[in-house]
């Protein structure tokens, strides 16, 4: 069930990140950004009232707190480094945010078994390839938004871990803090910066939806994180690339070559074996 529940995050987050990344780039970020996450508020604070959880108390929510500033920083990397840079490129990319929570769960005692571990080198590797950029000039395959999508990884893994802290207290709460501290957060920058807050009629169903999007796959992964360690649950959401970059070849026409179809494949290989 967790695997089920973090693999379905995934593919959310991935649809919900491709509309990010094509709004973005018909307004400003920032503009995509507030939007969405007053939608996800919106919805998390719906929920948490029909669940009549029991307050968890404000020591219980910090960690949320800090998981939504971190994932809002995330999101912001991410819909701005699509923008700029080729979805099929900077979303694999961020989604080494494993490296985070896994890094934390070593530190705590937790060892992944030898199947695990060769499921997680699979999915990294497949990142890596799907990460390649055959076009750049210096053959490094780093491309525009590239430190953008570095930026995004970090903030995406301080995420996972710390709503697997709130998690633990009660999952409607934990989403509710994590969403009421990314809108509060993008609201505050988009004051100080005076980004336009304007998009076309036709721009804010879109945007909306990554709001939807988005927060479904916050609560998927929040409940995947309170059965099983954070660092499993990071590597198997953090797959949701495969989605975005399935869309944009379906609906932007951006192509696969065969170096990213086998990072594709050893990435759900990967995926596979996690969830054994």
């Amino acid at each position: 069930m967790a695997a089920l529940l973090a693999l379905l995050g995934a593919s959310l987050w991935g649809i919900g990140d491709f509309f990010g990344g094509v709004a973005s780039r018909r307004t400003h970020v920032l503009a995509v950004l507030v939007a969405s996450q007053a939608v996800g508020l919106a919805g998390a604070a719906a929920w948490t009232l029909a669940s009549n959880d029991a307050w968890p108390g404000a020591g219980a929510l910090l960690p949320a707190l800090g998981a939504g500033v971190a994932g809002a920083v995330g999101l912001g990397a991410l819909y701005r480094g699509m923008a700029i840079g080729a979805m099929g490129i900077v979303a694999p990319i961020s989604a080494a945010s494993p490296v985070v929570p896994l890094a934390i769960d070593l530190a705590r005692g937790t060892t992944p078994s030898v199947l695990r571990w060769s499921g997680i080198a699979l999915a990294l590797a497949g990142i890596v390839l799907l990460s390649r950029d055959p076009g750049s000039a210096s053959g490094t395959g780093f491309a525009s938004g590239v430190a953008l999508a570095l930026v995004a990884a970090l903030g995406f893994g301080l995420f996972v871990v710390g709503l697997d802290v709130a998690s633990d207290a009660s999952v409607p709460w934990a989403i509710l803090g994590v969403r009421s501290a990314s809108t509060t957060l993008a609201i505050l920058t988009a004051i100080a910066i005076a980004a336009p807050m304007t998009a076309s009629r036709g721009l804010w169903p879109m945007i909306a939806a990554v709001g939807v999007f988005d927060t479904g796959a916050n609560v998927c992964v929040a409940f995947a994180t309170t059965r099983t360690s954070a660092g499993v649950v990071a590597v198997l959401s953090a797959l949701y690339p495969v989605t975005t970059i399935v869309l944009a070849r379906m609906v932007l026409g951006e192509r696969l070559d065969a170096r990213r179809r086998v990072g594709g494949a050893l990435a759900l290989c990967g995926a596979a074996l996690v969830a054994v």
